[in-house]
């Protein structure tokens, strides 16, 4: 259910019936004041001036015309025209009722499911993940469970780095550890393998031709070198797993569909390109002039795509990428959750794609772009000496921090219990952490926010939903056992169940715009009108009859649940106990 689409629906009927244009929308929102009804139409003032008229006078025609149905108790015209409009208690117990027997919370699927190809985390098989992999991974799969819940085909893409020149130094490197020791052993730490390899590529004499009869050799498909190539490959992503596991992401090793799938098609499109005249040779290299993106000036932004010696760069395997997915994997919509800083190179290959009808003009291709995390310092975070930050390691100490925050809270947790709240917490903690920042913008990572269990956080929203439960366990019943229906007396009874009822258009909203802090905002505000319903409406004291007791019982229950599975869609879980 998606109450302001309810609503713009009635509204647009009744503008229409009004002798308002189609065009001209009801621009329904939440009330922002209490008093001026639960929701705004504040399409009429618009629609006036277009028409030349009085926004009040058109205000009232509007109403003549509106069926008020079930759902809206009454609509007041206020100010210049705005209508204020109070929905009916009797609709919103109703859809609380509803929204109680039904496994998904009154939240109908889709009405035309889509096909969304997500493509996110993305890290470089030939190092470990570190911070800079921690956003597009769990916004891309923020995203990915969401749009899932809701009904759509969500394909994931984790486009991972496993091809390219740096390859060729590392099966060189590989090829003589091997000598002494398994692949797994030799690759036990892909950064000090990494480094090593390295040191000899710089350093020692022949190493770096060997290093580019790798790349020739691997390029070519020599079968020696192709099988070394996935070994290394195959422990590579065996560490990412470690990592989207310890995350909670739902990543799979079928997901990773890197470079190297596109590496035969990458010809194809450069010859496709240069016979229509979309790309040409420059200096030896491959460009295509978006004339689409020029400068000030009216220069072309240009976009090679094949260099001087005959390799590719990223913007060929992209645009490679683009017209897989549009027309192999079918994609209605092409979501790329990548830094903000790679918004001109994403742009100029969404350009490029279009120019070439790599994909249908239905398809969406979207930058779902990220901000960078920064330390206290103002700067992106590092280590204390500078150095990158490895996931693991910072994943390993919220768990650590989490654990010791949860036994200073309750020492008398027994220690597999306490492990595994502090799991939860801890990961849960960074996840959100990120999750509640608009994700456009740069956040300061700090362990002391994160981990607090007062205001937007995830240790507040988990306790708050522990409450709730404990509630259930002190009356002594389940959430199946509860009967009679759902009785709206009070004030916070009605904000909570108004609140409750937005559920649906807050994850339309999330799954429109791809922005997942609409939704921990929501979560927040239904925490914090649920504390409001608690303190002001007893539940369990003496006093409180059996229907009340038992419609309130089903408020705290459809919150629970509620928080529960909007978490759940960001990625984090909850737990019975704290």
């Amino acid at each position: 259910m998606n109450i302001r689409q309810l609503l713009s629906d009635k509204f647009q009927a009744a503008m229409i019936s009004a002798g308002i244009p189609e065009d001209c929308g009801p621009v329904v929102a939440p009330a922002k004041k209490a008093g001026f009804g639960d929701y705004q139409a504040n399409g009429a003032m618009a629609a006036a001036k277009r028409m030349g008229t009085n926004p009040r006078e058109l205000a009232g025609k509007i109403l003549e015309h509106l069926d008020k149905g079930e759902m809206i108790e009454k609509v007041e015209i206020a100010g210049p025209g705005f209508l204020n409009i109070h929905l009916s208690q009797a609709w919103l117990a109703e859809q609380l009722a509803a929204a109680e027997k039904d496994p998904r919370l009154n939240i109908a699927p889709a009405a035309e499911p889509q096909t969304v190809v997500i493509d996110y985390s993305h890290p470089n098989l030939a190092k470990e993940m570190h911070v800079g992999h921690l956003r597009s991974t769990i916004i891309g799969d923020a995203l990915a469970r969401l749009l899932e819940f809701q009904g759509h085909k969500v394909i994931r893409q984790n486009h991972m780095g496993d091809w390219g020149t740096q390859f060729g130094m590392l099966l060189a490197h590989l090829s003589d550890k091997l000598e002494n020791s398994d692949a797994e052993v030799a690759l036990a730490d892909l950064e000090a393998f990494y480094r090593e390899a390295k040191v000899r590529f710089d350093d020692e004499e022949g190493f770096a031709d060997r290093a580019r009869e790798y790349v020739v050799k691997l390029q070519g498909g020599d079968p020696e070198c192709l099988k070394l190539w996935q070994q290394f490959i195959d422990i590579s992503i065996s560490h990412s797993e470690e990592i989207y596991e310890k995350l909670n992401v739902t990543l799979k090793r079928s997901d990773v569909y890197g470079e190297s799938q596109y590496n035969d098609d990458l010809p194809v499109l450069v010859k496709e390109l240069l016979d229509r005249g979309i790309a040409v040779e420059d200096q030896g290299a491959i460009v295509v002039f978006l004339e689409e993106m020029a400068d000030k000036e009216g220069n072309p932004s240009p976009m090679i795509i094949q260099k001087k010696g005959g390799g590719y760069l990223y913007a060929t395997t992209d645009l490679a990428a683009i017209r897989y997915r549009a027309n192999k994997l079918q994609a209605d919509r092409i979501l790329y959750v990548v830094d903000a800083r790679q918004s001109l190179h994403l742009q100029q290959a969404f350009t490029a794609s279009r120019k070439a009808a790599f994909l249908p003009e239905n398809v969406t291709l979207e930058h779902c772009a990220f901000g960078t995390m920064m330390g206290d310092d103002g700067k992106p975070f590092k280590t204390r000496t500078g150095g990158t930050v490895k996931l693991a390691a910072l994943l390993d100490e919220a768990v650590e921090r989490a654990s010791n925050l949860v036994a200073e809270k309750n020492p008398d947790l027994d220690p597999a219990t306490r492990a595994e709240i502090a799991r939860k917490v801890g990961i849960g903690a960074v996840k959100y952490a990120d999750l509640s920042k608009t994700r456009t913008n740069d956040y300061v990572f700090s362990w002391e926010a994160m981990l607090s269990f007062e205001g937007n956080t995830a240790p507040y929203l988990q306790y708050a939903y522990t409450r709730v439960r404990s509630i259930f366990r002190r009356a002594g019943v389940e959430p199946s056992e509860l009967k009679g229906e759902i009785h709206l007396e009070t004030a916070e009874e009605r904000t909570l169940a108004i609140k409750l009822c937005q559920f649906g258009e807050v994850l339309d909203q999330v799954a429109k715009d791809t922005f997942p802090h609409v939704l921990c905002t929501y979560l927040y505000d239904l925490a914090s009108a649920y504390m409001a319903f608690y303190e002001a409406c007893p539940v369990l004291k003496e006093g409180v009859s059996e229907a009340q007791k038992q419609s309130r019982l089903q408020l705290c229950n459809l919150v629970a649940r509620t928080i529960a599975t909007g978490l759940d869609l960001l990625g984090i879980e909850v737990m019975e106990q704290m």
